[in-house]
């Protein structure tokens, strides 16, 4: 299975520095997609904030299970994924979530054009990347707005990459899927309705930084780096638009039109500080305790790990 990993991992990586940085440190990253949720491990790469760090690093695409298993195994040291590795945490396995990147989700409702509500959709088949992922999660809570119930009035499908999704409503496999920008723009323009999005609803911490605990107790100047670079990312976003839009562009292979679309739709809900929300994390777990049908008090630092995130702060003048 290590082997397999690997395999995947070579086959998978997004990027990598220009060139070797002789004495770096070595990091690998997975991400779902590269696309604007992920876009701060594209800055920081593209940027040169992790080199900045004295690090090496490869952004690895994986989908969520593989992500997670890879996570356990140490095959991989990090994820941006959050609420997987909550869940994951909650379940005993050996990952702890250090930092919020995105306080919202950018997911959206991609519906076919007849269905003009989210109330039209009952006993219709949704369209998800992976069971499990973030998008199944931001998918059913966008649903219950409507107040559906996602156990028994709707079907779901997992399809994979976004312009799977988009290609499965162009065929009429499904009725809506849950797409992540710059996604959700082509699906405008291919004539598709957005029924709504995410954080129009709801808000948590939904895109973060997650670790291994091996790597936490045996690399925390590597972790602390890896954090103060993705918050530096963060803020390049918030403050940076033409930057963003540029990186976003080039890492996610995406048209100028559809990268401004992502970013005017989104930025908002990037976190310039890498904070947690307290209440969000609190939906967060209470969510995942649900589906893993825990009952159990968990205490927090079985989920959370925030000295990294606090030394990167003092470090960027954030936090004294």
């Amino acid at each position: 299975m290590s082997k397999l990993y690997r395999i995947l991992l070579t086959l998978s990586v997004l990027g990598t520095p220009g060139g070797f940085l002789a004495g770096a440190d070595q990091a690998r990253i997975a991400v779902t997609n590269p696309n604007m949720s992920f876009l701060p491990s594209g800055v920081a790469l593209k940027k040169g904030f992790f080199k900045d760090e004295g690090l090496e690093v490869e952004i690895i695409r994986m989908n969520v299970p593989t992500i997670i298993t890879a996570l356990v195994t140490g095959d991989i040291g990090y994820t941006l994924l959050f609420g997987s590795v909550v869940r994951g945490a909650l379940r005993g396995m050996p990952m702890r979530a250090l930092a919020s990147l995105l306080d919202g989700s950018t997911h959206a409702l991609v519906a076919k054009p007849e269905y003009k509500s989210g109330k039209e959709l009952k006993g219709k088949t949704v369209g998800i990347g992976n069971f499990g992922g973030t998008d199944e999660v931001a998918g059913r809570m966008m649903l219950k707005s409507f107040g559906l119930d996602t156990e028994k009035d709707l079907k779901f499908i997992a399809l994979g990459p976004d312009r799977a999704r988009l290609a499965a409503l162009k065929e009429g496999l499904v009725d809506v899927a849950v797409i992540a920008p710059p996604a959700d723009a082509l699906g405008k323009q291919m004539g598709f309705n957005v029924l709504l999005r995410a954080y129009e609803v709801f808000s948590f911490p939904f895109i973060g930084v997650g670790a291994n605990l091996k790597t936490i107790k045996e690399k925390p100047e590597e972790v602390k780096k890896v954090v103060k670079a993705l918050v530096r990312a963060n803020r390049f976003i918030r403050e940076d638009k033409e930057g963003a839009v540029r990186v976003l562009m080039e890492w996610g292979k995406v048209e100028r039109e559809h990268a401004v679309a992502s970013y005017d739709s989104t930025w908002k809900v990037f976190s310039p500080d890498g904070n947690i929300p307290q209440e969000g994390l609190r939906m967060v777990v209470e969510q995942a305790k649900a589906e893993l049908k825990l009952t159990r008090e968990i205490p927090v630092n079985e989920i959370v790990d925030l000295a990294p995130l606090r030394a990167a702060q003092k470090e960027l003048g954030i936090r004294k």
